[in-house]
């Protein structure tokens, strides 16, 4: 192909690079333990692995918002958000619904999926659909009602970027983040705000300064665990966990929460404890943690360590009952299925050509097909498809099992994987969504060790 970054080759590029860096780095004055270690270098598979090839399928789509307004899971007044940030007539993932739907119901969640998935909307949507359920009813006054907690100020400061595209439809729902990076009074508030985002203006529904959110506690409010630490115990933020406009708190968001682990989810989980203490003693928050990895990080019981997880962290009640869904606390993604293979199959010419720039996609189709549509269902994608199914695969192994003992199945696996991740179908989704992966490892040395045969070296 033309133009593009051959993954493959430059596996190998890499691979040949950081071998000559080693020999070079350590290489032996003594010419036999030289020539010895350049052929620990060569030989060693302990220094790079793959590349390994993972699909990355399209989650798969459920109701839109607008049907969800229809069913009366969210308020009507709901609506009022439809915009490019949100647009109602977009199907929602299924386990951005199904998320919706528990959160609604009233359920603790954790929400489990890659980064991508829109984990985001799983809890703003419903959350911000409490709030303009609330101010329908003429209860929305100051107060916190959200806490978003984000282990770093960088996450929070994106956050605040999606909620200024949502709510400028919403003057009425409230939000700001209290950080370190936050000002005092409001015209250094204003003036930094100018200064990081030229151009744009301010809303306003969003509070800037420490000093308005002390004196009308904003709806949404966005933080990280340090900073709540110092909320806590500061007599000049008392107002925001009492005083007249306390009372109000509803839900605890917890971002990248797989992050508290250790010493360091020993401290947040005690600060959840206080905090539920002080703004809710009588009754229950409403716990939500979102997570990339969460349940990737166990073999035996990924979802009940998970659910255990949750409710040590937070305090509060998570369970997932395989017999009742209505009792499963943890979301999971639900990916598109592949369709089942036609009798059409790529010729190896075909596909080298491909690679080479001599033919494009269009003229691989049989009898003029659309492209996106018969390369779903041709045989080399779908057997490369369920040879990934159950998880990322070394590209030697898939060069076996599609070309066995075939010298050029490298040049047609990487035709394949570029024809399919090329062509997009009419969702604008690849065909084949797929990524490599490359390791390379870092060796803490060489160590030499001398018996009969000689020395013989050995990489650490």
């Amino acid at each position: 192909m033309i133009d593009r970054l051959d993954p493959l080759e430059a596996a190998k590029e890499i691979e040949g690079s950081y071998k000559r860096y080693l020999k070079t780095l350590l290489a032996p004055r003594d010419e036999k333990l030289a020539t010895s270690f350049d052929a620990e270098v060569d030989s060693s598979d302990l220094l790079t692995k793959g590349p390994i090839l993972e699909m990355t399928p399209p989650y798969a789509t459920g109701a839109t918002c607008r049907e969800l307004i229809a069913e009366g899971v969210l308020h009507p007044g709901f609506a009022a958000l439809d915009s490019a940030a949100l647009p109602l007539d977009q199907p929602l993932y299924i386990h951005q619904e199904k998320a919706i739907r528990k959160f609604v119901a009233g359920r603790n969640l954790v929400v489990s999926t890659g980064t991508g998935s829109g984990k985001t909307e799983s809890f703003l949507i419903p959350i911000i659909n409490h709030l303009i359920a609330e101010h329908a009813e003429g209860r929305l006054g100051p107060g916190v009602r959200a806490l978003l907690l984000y282990p770093m100020n960088a996450l929070a400061n994106d956050q605040l970027k999606r909620l200024r595209a949502l709510l400028g439809a919403v003057p009425e729902i409230t939000f700001g983040r209290y950080t370190g990076e936050t000002a005092e009074d409001l015209a250094s508030a204003e003036a930094k705000f100018l200064q990081t985002n030229p151009g744009a203006t301010r809303l306003p529904n969003e509070l800037l300064s420490r000093q308005e959110m002390r004196s009308a506690p904003p709806h949404l409010l966005l933080t990280n665990y340090a900073m709540l630490e110092y909320l806590l115990i500061r007599p000049a933020d008392l107002d925001l966990f009492d005083g007249p406009n306390a009372g109000t708190w509803r839900f605890i968001v917890m971002d990248e929460a797989h992050v508290y682990d250790g010493a360091q989810g020993t401290e947040v989980a005690l600060l959840m404890r206080r905090l539920k203490q002080r703004v809710a003693p009588e009754s229950a928050l409403q716990c939500i943690a979102t997570s990339a990895s969460l349940t990737g990080s166990v073999r035996n019981d990924p979802r009940g360590e998970a659910m255990q997880f949750a409710a040590n962290l937070f305090d509060a009640p998570f369970e997932y009952r395989d017999d009742d869904s209505a009792r499963q606390d943890l979301v999971e993604p639900v990916r598109k299925s592949h369709l089942t293979a036609s009798q059409w199959r790529l010729s190896d010419d075909d596909l080298l050509a491909f690679r080479r720039g001599a033919l494009d996609s269009a003229d691989l189709t049989p009898n003029g097909a659309d492209v996106a549509a018969a390369l779903s269902t041709e045989q080399s994608i779908v057997a490369l498809k369920e040879a990934l199914s159950s998880g990322p695969v070394q590209v030697r192994e898939l060069r076996e099992l599609l070309w066995p003992d075939d010298p050029q199945s490298t040049e047609k696996l990487d035709a394949l994987v570029e024809l399919g991740s090329s062509t997009l179908d009419d969702s604008g989704h690849p065909v084949l969504s797929a990524r490599y992966h490359y390791f390379v490892r870092a060796t803490e040395g060489a160590f030499v060790s001398f018996n009969e045969d000689g020395p013989r070296i050995f990489l650490g």
